[in-house]
């Protein structure tokens, strides 16, 4: 795919990710190395919603419009070029969480940031489930001599319940959502490059293959070359697009694990997409590394996200 009619939305952002289009039509987004939440209008004019530090990631808006956030917990970062990149664990890092945002006074309340007893390390991405809760991933955290194994948690929206649902991801647990019809959630892993399907049972339970697969999820698609997957957005027709890292890229997917299209982006960190506008054909990508929103016309509309 061609990139036509693109247009940069917003610059100077720091480390852009977690795009919602709100019902003013303002975009909210994380800046995850501001430790901020950011609104963005039409004319590009940026303004604070919440300051909850660390690293704010995944971003969601709920039935009581509320934001729902995936805290990673914050990274270290490196600067230059013109490029920002995180890497690692920063030495103030005090745990990963799920926190809810009040997006009229900016108020930050902590849900979780423990599964059973077991802290959450770099949770990353979240799609809600239209049913009062929300399942989202953990990606686990990078340090020098040894990384974290990926999650796949579902968790209720009011606090009450979390669940681990899949691991390891060994590659990192990053991108998710739903098909249309709610019964397949689609995770993407990182470092290497694949993309997994889960067939639901139920909150917090999904149906599992048995080995050898690492978490019992089924291989929906192996990315050829050195790729990495981060978040990923659904269209209407069931399609999954997924912002594809170091070559620079969303790729779109079939439900059957076909590689629809390639749209190129200009930069090596796409880190992901949402659809809004007027028959959520509009998408818009964040460009991270070089701190840019991009909105541009899609071929097919987007998916209406539970909320």
């Amino acid at each position: 795919m061609a990139v036509t009619g693109a247009r940069v939305l917003a610059e100077g952002l720091r480390f852009p990710e977690g795009p919602v289009v709100l019902p003013d039509g303002r975009l909210a987004l994380v800046e995850i190395a501001a430790g901020r939440v950011t609104a963005v209008g039409a004319d590009g004019t940026k303004s604070v919603i919440a300051t909850p530090g660390g690293g704010p990631n995944g971003l969601a808006r709920g039935p009581d419009g509320m934001l729902y956030l995936c805290n990673n917990g914050g990274f270290e970062w490196i600067e230059g070029g013109g490029v920002l990149r995180p890497h690692g664990q920063p030495p103030d890092y005090a745990g990963g969480r799920i926190e809810r945002i009040d997006p009229a006074s900016g108020a930050v309340t902590r849900l979780y940031d423990a599964c059973d007893g077991r802290p959450l390390r770099g949770p990353n991405d979240l799609v809600l489930d239209g049913q009062g809760g929300m399942w989202f991933t953990d990606l686990g955290k990078v340090r020098a001599r040894d990384r974290d194994h990926g999650s796949v948690l579902w968790a209720a929206l009011d606090g009450s319940r979390i669940v681990e649902a899949a691991h390891p991801v060994p590659g990192g647990a990053n991108g998710i959502g739903l098909s249309p019809d709610g019964r397949t959630l689609y995770v993407a892993e990182t470092e290497t490059g694949r993309l997994w399907a889960f067939d639901i049972l139920g909150p917090g339970s999904l149906r599992k293959d048995p080995w050898p697969s690492p978490h019992g999820g089924r291989l929906l698609l192996q990315t050829p070359g050195f790729r990495r997957l981060d978040s990923l957005a659904v269209t209407a027709a069931g399609n999954i697009c997924v912002a594809t890292l170091v070559e620079g890229e969303i790729t779109t997917v079939s439900p059957d694990g076909e590689v629809l299209d390639v749209l190129r982006c200009d930069e090596r960190m796409p880190t992901n997409i949402c659809f809004g506008g007027e028959d959520r054909r509009t998408a818009y990508v964040t460009l991270s590394s070089t701190g840019r929103l991009l909105a541009l016309p899609w071929p097919e509309p987007g998916l209406a996200l539970a909320g």
